[in-house]
């Protein structure tokens, strides 16, 4: 069976689902949603671990075409994100544009017809003028490449894909990871279990993350005049875009940032030499800086160790590290992160004469301002090559993304287009900029960091602040693309939009 539409999307987290709603607010209807889950949330439908929680503000963490007046706290949990998510699911009615359990193994162009079809794990097809990639860098979970993982014969979790139903409670507990969402639940563990070990191979900066709730007042204030809500976001938002001067490039910021991190290490953690152990080799912003205010005072309690010694192998009874020593425990929690796309694509991609794009970015991923590629038209990607930020929000990104697919899509719908591929030598001249600027970036400075292929090749960050990135993607400019058209076209082409 084979289901046509004008726009497919791939995806139904915050991308996927943040396309469909501008699409439908520019009055395309005609969209199919792929998701390969039971529900939406993407990311975080996933992680459910204890302690998961966005690190930047939940006013700037949210679309600003779907403001909610009704934040709780300043950092919202996992929990009260995928409930926003929900809400947009609701208040657009994009349910019946979904469909769940469907699993994407392929994605095809036929130059024939000028139409992308996606091939389903169930048999299903589906084809569409338009595709939109909106899978997500962070949607499959990675174990680590460690010897004789596959012996171990205690309970092993990981972070994304976390057990409810075990019981930590009285056991011997180790997590493996100390990034993001490690030091998020090791705090929560070592409230809970006997005894916790954390496997730590590279400590990173931290800062403290306070996070008060949401006043009754501020919230009436937000229902009662939205501009107030819009008024602190702007606020937050260039708070962040200037933490950019420390992040992005190395800097007195970047300094006086260190500074900072350090002066929370040494007044949070008393014992010198676990504040050496602490200590990051590399500056700040040259890996992501984790925010939480939990994570030292767990470290130090008596139930809790911190182990920086390198794992040898993993045994039958838990982990060996390199001194010999044998860790026996219960429980192995992987806080091992994400397998992410740098070098390839997470199903066959295939163009033009049968093209592949796993193959093309098989040395780096690459694309023009992160959306269109060279070769494959019609084909858009959001959390393409180069949109990381290390500063601001990722949806403030995400945002800029959206926009400028629902204005190609609308040219494809609107103007009878057959195809719209931006040039190869504009990809080019584009990523050879992209990556000059990255040289000179804290990313590129010598450490390493998953925004990083093996050989160095940085396919994941932007190196500029925000509102550069979302000025490069405020207009549609034809003379970047090949367009042709159907022979039913009545009228020419706008060169911008």
């Amino acid at each position: 069976m084979t289901t046509s539409t004008t726009v497919l999307i791939i995806g139904a987290g915050f991308a996927g689902l943040g396309t469909a709603i501008r699409l439908k607010q520019a009055g395309i209807t005609d969209f199919v949603i792929l998701e390969r889950g039971s529900d939406v949330g993407g990311t975080w439908r996933d992680n459910t671990y204890p302690g998961a929680a966005c690190d930047v503000p939940s006013l700037l963490y949210s679309f600003s075409f779907v403001p909610n007046p009704d934040w709780r706290r300043a950092y919202s949990g996992s929990r009260e994100i995928l409930e926003y998510i929900h809400h947009m699911v609701d208040t657009f009615d994009l349910r019946r544009h979904i469909r769940f359990h469907t699993n994407v193994t392929g994605l095809e162009y036929h130059e024939e017809t000028a139409l992308w079809s996606a091939r389903t794990e169930d048999g299903s097809s589906f084809t569409a003028r338009a595709a939109v990639m909106a899978t997500g860098p962070l949607s499959n979970a990675s174990l680590p490449d460690i010897p004789g993982i596959d012996t171990y014969q205690g309970h092993t979790i990981h972070s994304a894909r976390w057990d409810h139903d075990y019981d930590f409670t009285g056991k011997h507990v180790a997590v493996i990871g100390t990034g993001a969402s490690g030091v998020q639940i090791i705090p929560e563990l070592a409230a809970r279990a006997r005894k916790v070990k954390v496997f730590q191979r590279t400590p990173g900066w931290v800062l403290p993350k306070p996070n008060p709730g949401h006043p009754a007042w501020l919230t009436a204030a937000f229902r009662r005049a939205p501009v107030v809500q819009a008024f602190l976001r702007q606020a937050l938002f260039w708070g962040h875009e200037a933490i950019a001067l420390g992040v992005v490039w190395d800097s007195m910021a970047t300094t006086a940032l260190q500074g900072l991190a350090r002066t929370y290490l040494r007044l949070a953690v008393k014992d010198s030499w676990l504040r050496r152990q602490l200590t990051p080799d590399f500056r700040i912003g040259c890996k992501r800086i984790l925010m939480t205010s939990d994570y030292y005072p767990a470290l130090q309690r008596d139930n809790c160790k911190l182990i920086t010694w390198p794992i040898y192998t993993l045994s039958p009874n838990g982990i060996r590290t390199a001194e010999g020593i044998e860790h026996d425990v219960d429980c192995i929690v992987f806080a091992t992160g994400f397998d992410v796309c740098k070098t390839g694509t997470p199903f066959p991609i295939t163009g033009p004469g049968g093209r592949s794009l796993g193959d093309d970015w098989a040395a780096g991923a690459q694309a023009y301002k992160s959306v269109s590629v060279a070769g494959y038209p019609n084909l858009f990607f959001t959390f393409g090559p180069n949109s990381g930020p290390g500063h601001n929000s990722v949806l403030v990104y995400n945002e800029a993304q959206i926009d400028y697919i629902v204005k190609a899509v609308e040219l494809i719908h609107d103007q009878h287009v057959r195809t719209l591929e931006v040039r190869k030598d504009i990809q080019d001249g584009f990523n050879h900029d992209i990556q000059k600027r990255l040289a000179r970036t804290t990313w590129n400075s010598g450490c390493t960091s998953w925004y990083l292929t093996e050989d160095g090749f940085n396919a994941t960050m932007y190196p500029g602040f925000a509102t550069q990135y979302a000025r490069q993607l405020a207009t549609l400019d034809l003379d970047d693309y090949e367009v042709t058209h159907h022979p039913v076209s009545t009228g020419p082409a706008r060169t911008e939009m």
